[in-house]
Order: C-alpha cells, then sequence, then structure tokens
C-alpha cells in the first residue's frame, strides 16, 4: 500500500466528534465503518474492543491506531477522526488522545495489515503532520491532508 486513498475514503473522515469515552468512541467508528465502508457496526465495535483488550493501541502523542480483522471485508479499510476533546485511552504515554485512525483487515491480510499500520503509525509520528490534522477546519481538509502527504510522499 503506497497510498492513503487506497484504504481511506473522503467519507470516512470527521472533524471535532464529539465522545466522552473509548466506548463511545469505538460506537462512532462503527457507525462510520456501517455507512461509509458497508460494515455492520456492532461487529466493528467488537473487533476493536477485542484488539483493545490486549493492550492500548493509543502509541503516544495524542493518537491511537484502533484495529481489527473483520471476516468478509475484500482489502484493508480504513477511517480518521478527530475527536472534538482528548479523550483517556490508556495511551503508552499517559497522555490523552484526540486522532484516531481505525483499520480493518481481512484475516488473511497479515502483510498488507502490518504495511498499513506500519505506514499509518510512521506518518502519525510526524509532530509536523500531527499539528495541521489538529488545525483542519474541515472533514474534507483532513482528508486533502492524507491524500497530499502521498503525493508529496511520492515525488
Amino acid at each position: 500500500m503506497n497510498d492513503f486513498s487506497e484504504i481511506l475514503q473522503p467519507g470516512a473522515v470527521a472533524a471535532d466528534l464529539p465522545v466522552a469515552n473509548k466506548k463511545a468512541l469505538f460506537q462512532q467508528l462503527g457507525q462510520i465503518a456501517e455507512r461509509e465502508l458497508g460494515i455492520e457496526a456492532r461487529l466493528v465495535i467488537d473487533r476493536l474492543s477485542e484488539r483493545e483488550r490486549l493492550g492500548s493501541t493509543g502509541f503516544g502523542g495524542g493518537v491511537a491506531i484502533p484495529h481489527g480483522k473483520i471476516d468478509g471485508l475484500p482489502t484493508v479499510k480504513a477511517a480518521f477522526v478527530r475527536l472534538e476533546k482528548p479523550i483517556d485511552f490508556q495511551a503508552i504515554d499517559d497522555m490523552p488522545i484526540d486522532l484516531v485512525f481505525m483499520l480493518l483487515s481481512p484475516p488473511e491480510a497479515g502483510g498488507d495489515h502490518l504495511k498499513a499500520l506500519a505506514q499509518v503509525s510512521r506518518r502519525l509520528r510526524d509532530r509536523t503532520f500531527l499539528a495541521k490534522l489538529r488545525g483542519a477546519g474541515s472533514n474534507d481538509a483532513l482528508y486533502a491532508l492524507f491524500a497530499n502527504t502521498e503525493t508529496r510522499d511520492a515525488a
């Protein structure tokens, strides 16, 4: 995967999502997945919760990458949300999170899943990029940042 647009569609991006906690976040991510990706919300919530019980997917700097495997999914899919207010996520640095990139993969997509996870985590470690995500004014502006990143990285 060399392009975020392969896994992230404009409709699966949300700015200033109001959630109070991790459970509410997963419910919102489930609704986005159902609406934009055609995946049953309950299934997404269950898979994200199962993975989270193994350990927090909050990797620091206000960022979390919840992920899970979904039977029947044809390829790796994603959603990105910026929260209205940071929430506790039991992240590795004990800081609340406000940027969330969800990855969903078919069970047999081990290599593609790991490549996507590595690409997303690498991009979300860039402090300048994080500042741009936090300053973007709309869903479209957030999506454009991911799309423009790929154009610049490919040059």
